[in-house]
């Protein structure tokens, strides 16, 4: 049940100058499926599951895991407090614009976009690879590999065109799937590993140069090096819970739940892939040999422990996760750009910010994200680098805002939401700004440097863009309390024009 008054939900989004344009029909229950859905730890805990323990062995799942979920909770957590006081679909952008002016809001907006439609290649060239993995073949030639990633990006748009409320009963069913695959992953295992040690959990092992023909990460003799690199497998997987405040316009009580529905998420993901990893790694007897198989470590690791026929089919029930994780990606990646576009961020704003008619959904958002995320696929076919550069730019996009709201509190920024931490907030935003400056220089380490060339580029490209041209034509967001009255009757002709529409045949 939501408690929340609908007209409370109309008065905020016009006292920042916003009508009401998208379908508002999600409860909190859906908001928090939207954001654990994109989570997946069925998508990032097991696709980079490698990642980690190809690094530091058994400490990735029992030490590094926990710790970097905790510092993604003090991101969301933070988060939420914004997210409460600016429920809109821009989420980031927005509240860099409106606590730190046009220039930050735009930087943010293209760094948070860019994370979304990366995260999406991420997400759907990660699904391919394990798909093909248990089917017995990979599709090794980049475009193959390319033009079936864009296959499943497409689909997926499609599903989203058709509206809000489609798209709603799969991510429901998404959010408990998700939750019911890896309970099933804990008792398999549980019951039929030869063996379990929890020792193995907390083990550290060098397992760099692994396997040998292609290492996840290059030999090294320093544990404490690897075990930096391992912090990419919760990093890569603890993220996007930014897609909660992107939904925010179809939330009902969007200033409540919407933060709760960030933290939830995070909180869930974190406990449950926390449980899901170790008892995976406490069954592991051979970890080397888990190690040498690559990518296909998580797949193997489950073979040894509960056979080929079980782990074949978890390894199905995982894609399917997968799947979901992008649709609900592809969700939250039109809002932002459509919300960006409503306020000119984007070139050709004046198409990508229509709404259609039927729908109530930003159809040419939804297209244009999957495309461009189709096409990155083509740049950059190696897994492991989009991971690190979708990480790296959603999680500077999560901390540029709270820079400038932990600023701004108390002095530009007097009005806080239902949801407050209070004197915590600070302290929140400092360990989420801390992890993040780690992460950028974790993620562009070797054999992902390629992630720094791409984020220089883009950094570059975004400036000039600023200097040359949106410096002047770009206006940002209303201010919140100067829709006047001009304003509100352009939002009152807007929202009577669509309940017409509505009510037509």
């Amino acid at each position: 049940m939501n408690s929340g008054n609908p007209s409370d939900d109309l008065g905020r989004l016009h006292a920042m100058g916003y009508a009401q344009e998208l379908r508002r029909i999600l409860g909190g229950f859906s908001n928090y499926a939207l954001s654990l859905s994109i989570i997946c730890i069925l998508a990032g805990g097991i696709t980079s599951f490698h990642v980690g323990y190809g690094a530091v062995g058994g400490a990735a799942a029992g030490f590094i895991w926990p710790a970097w979920t905790l510092v993604s909770l003090c991101v969301a957590m933070a988060m939420g407090q914004v997210a409460s006081a600016f429920p809109t679909a821009g989420g980031l952008y927005h509240w860099a614009a409106i606590l730190g002016g046009r220039f930050w809001g735009y930087l943010v907006g293209w760094l948070n976009l860019a994370g979304l439609v990366t995260v999406l290649a991420a997400i759907n060239v990660g699904t391919v690879r394990f798909a093909g993995t248990l089917a017995g073949s990979q599709a090794e030639h980049p475009l193959i590999q390319a033009a079936i990633v864009a296959a499943i990006t497409l689909s997926q748009a499609a599903i989203n065109h058709m509206g809000i409320r489609a798209t709603r009963v799969l991510v429901d069913f998404s959010g408990w799937w998700i939750v019911g695959v890896s309970a099933a992953i804990v008792i398999i295992v549980a019951a039929w590993a030869p063996s379990l040690s929890i020792e193995r959990v907390f083990t550290w092992s060098n397992m760099s140069g692994l396997p040998a023909d292609a290492p996840v990460w290059p030999a090294s003799e320093s544990v404490p090096w690897l075990a930096l690199m391992a912090v990419l497998l919760p990093a890569y997987t603890i993220t996007g819970f930014d897609a909660s405040a992107h939904a925010s316009e179809e939330t009902i009580d969007a200033a409540r739940e919407v933060p709760k529905a960030m933290v939830r998420s995070v909180v869930v993901s974190g406990i449950a892939g926390w449980i899901m990893l170790s008892i995976v790694a406490a069954s592991i007897e051979n970890p080397r040999e888990v190690a040498g198989a690559g990518e296909g470590a998580f797949m193997r690791a489950l073979e040894l422990a509960a056979g080929r026929p079980a782990s074949l089919a978890i390894g199905w029930a995982a894609v399917v996760a997968q799947y979901l994780c992008g649709l609900a990606t592809v969700t939250a990646a039109s809002r932002m750009a459509w919300a960006f576009a409503r306020d000119g961020g984007l070139p050709w704003s004046s198409i990508l910010a229509r709404v259609s008619h039927h729908s109530r959904a930003p159809v040419a958002c939804i297209w244009s994200v999957a495309a461009i995320s189709a096409l990155f696929t083509i740049w950059a076919p190696i897994y492991a680098t989009i991971a690190s550069i979708c990480t790296i730019l959603l999680y500077l996009s999560y901390v540029v805002p709270l820079i400038l709201a932990a600023r701004a509190l108390g002095r530009e920024w007097t009005n806080t939401g239902p949801f407050d931490l209070g004197v915590w907030f600070k302290p929140a935003a400092i360990i989420s700004a801390a992890g993040c400056a780690g992460l950028v220089a974790i993620g562009v380490q070797p054999p992902n440097d390629q992630a720094l060339v791409a984020l220089a580029g883009l950094g570059g490209l975004l400036m000039a863009c600023w200097w040359i041209v949106a410096s002047r034509t770009f206006k940002g967001p209303p201010r919140i309390g100067s829709a006047d009255s001009g304003r509100l009757l352009e939002i009152r002709n807007t929202e009577a024009e669509i309940a017409r529409e509505d009510s037509g045949p």
